[in-house]
């Protein structure tokens, strides 16, 4: 049997940027173990498959890095949607159009908009409030990464789990130096996975003023991804704990944010959240994708 597929970069306006991904349009019929087979396959950082609603949305989405199944995740929902609508999954729409994504995590609501040129921006709300979990010693987390302790910042935070949808290990480092010199141990990592970091999904960031609020790296060497190039559903976490830890009480923030840099795939998240009564009650995170490449898989 054959089944369509197409490929595009996620969170990038240019074609081999951004965050790779595969999208399966029409994947009623697959196994687990087959879907698991393909995700393997085109081994990138995920692989989107789409079903048909179950529960009155606009589609099932689930989603599989090369080595397991995920609740949720960032770029893949940002791209599905993207090749969804640019293969006219969604109808004539003019300029945007609202569609939900029935996942593992709960529903995710998706906002897609075209733009100038034909150009398609999509933003996703996450489908959990922030959630925090556990403090890792500095040490550890310096370990994974080949860093000092002294690289790594631990206020207002020290390195820590929080999650709204997929829960990532988070730490600030000082300075931009730091961040380009992270390289990942696997040893590091298993000391992490040791300590009770489930996937160990290790996320690094760093504040700048330079056209950008912040820049981040994403490792995962143990799921088979050493590095990410850009991490929505992390990215979103990230800004709902600095959200968090903000002093505001209430208010809308934004934050731009560059990742994969360092990896020579450059990718642009715009994220925002909202907090009401000294509460995050909504993150939000968006960004441009362009198709790669459209095919078959033959089963």
């Amino acid at each position: 049997m054959r089944y369509p597929y197409c490929t595009c970069d996620v969170f990038t306006d240019t074609r081999f940027g951004g965050n790779q991904l595969a999208v399966l349009p029409k994947a009623e019929g697959l196994r687990d173990d087959q879907m698991q087979q393909i995700a393997r396959e085109f081994n990138y950082s995920e692989t989107a498959f789409v079903f048909p609603p179950e529960a009155g949305h606009t589609r099932r989405v689930r989603i599989f890095t090369p080595t397991s199944e995920v609740p949720f995740a960032g770029h893949p929902n940002i791209g599905t949607a993207f090749v969804l609508a640019t293969i006219g999954e969604f109808g004539s729409f003019d300029p945007t159009i609202a569609v939900t994504f029935e996942e593992q995590a709960g529903p995710v609501p998706i906002t897609v908009h075209r733009r100038a040129e034909g150009r398609i921006w999509c933003e996703l709300t996450a489908p959990e409030s922030i959630s925090l979990g556990k403090t890792i010693p500095v040490i550890s987390v310096a370990a994974a990464v080949s860093l000092t302790v002294d690289d790594i910042v631990t206020a207002p935070h020290p390195p820590r789990v929080a999650s709204v949808g997929l829960p990532f290990l988070f730490a600030e480092l000082r300075d931009r130096g730091a961040l380009e010199r992270a390289r990942p141990s696997i040893q590091g990592f298993e000391g992490l996975v040791a300590l009770g970091v489930d996937q160990a999904y290790l996320h690094l960031y760093v504040k700048t003023a330079d056209g950008f609020d912040l820049r981040t790296r994403n490792f995962s060497p143990l799921d088979g991804i050493l590095e990410d190039p850009a991490t929505g559903s992390a990215n979103a976490a990230l800004v709902g704990l600095l959200g968090h830890f903000d002093e505001a009480a209430s208010g809308s923030f934004r934050w731009r944010i560059a990742q994969g840099v360092e990896m020579g795939r450059p990718s642009v998240l715009d994220a925002r959240t909202e907090k009401r009564g000294g509460q995050v009650v909504n993150v939000w995170i968006g960004g441009e994708s362009v198709l790669v490449s459209q095919g078959f898989i033959e089963l």
